[in-house]
């Protein structure tokens, strides 16, 4: 919220009350959290598709397991936008918060990512 903003407004356009700062921070460092995390992946699947060897066998094994990466990277930082926002409203109204998706998503897709990783590495063994 900036000073030339009036009271009452701010994420999303939400109206209601300013909460309390702790809250408001706390919330910006959830979503600073997940934003690293997305730059961690995005960052991973880059180095995993630019600089691992290739797996000798299985010449699309790099971009099996990089491009998803990126990928999810990208859907992380677009889904903790919506998070904090939606968090702010709920904040500003008074109102419960939702239970986040994140986690839940962000393990399925690690785990996924290394059921992958052990078959693309299978995969080259066996070859």
């Amino acid at each position: 919220m900036t000073d030339t903003e009036p009271q009452g407004t701010g994420a999303g356009g939400a109206e209601g009350t300013e909460p309390d700062p702790r809250f408001t921070f706390a919330n910006e460092r959830t979503f600073l959290a997940w934003s690293r995390t997305a730059l961690a992946l995005v960052v991973a699947g880059l180095g995993v598709v630019q600089l691992l060897p290739p797996f000798p066998g299985v010449p699309w094994g790099r971009h099996v397991l990089g491009v998803p990466l990126i990928v999810f990277g990208a859907v992380v930082a677009v889904a903790a936008y919506g998070e904090w926002v939606r968090n702010q409203r709920a904040l500003r109204l008074k109102q419960p918060l939702a239970r986040s998706i994140m986690p839940r998503l962000l393990t399925v897709v690690i785990a996924a990512m290394a059921v992958i990783s052990a078959v693309v590495v299978l995969a080259s063994a066996f070859r």
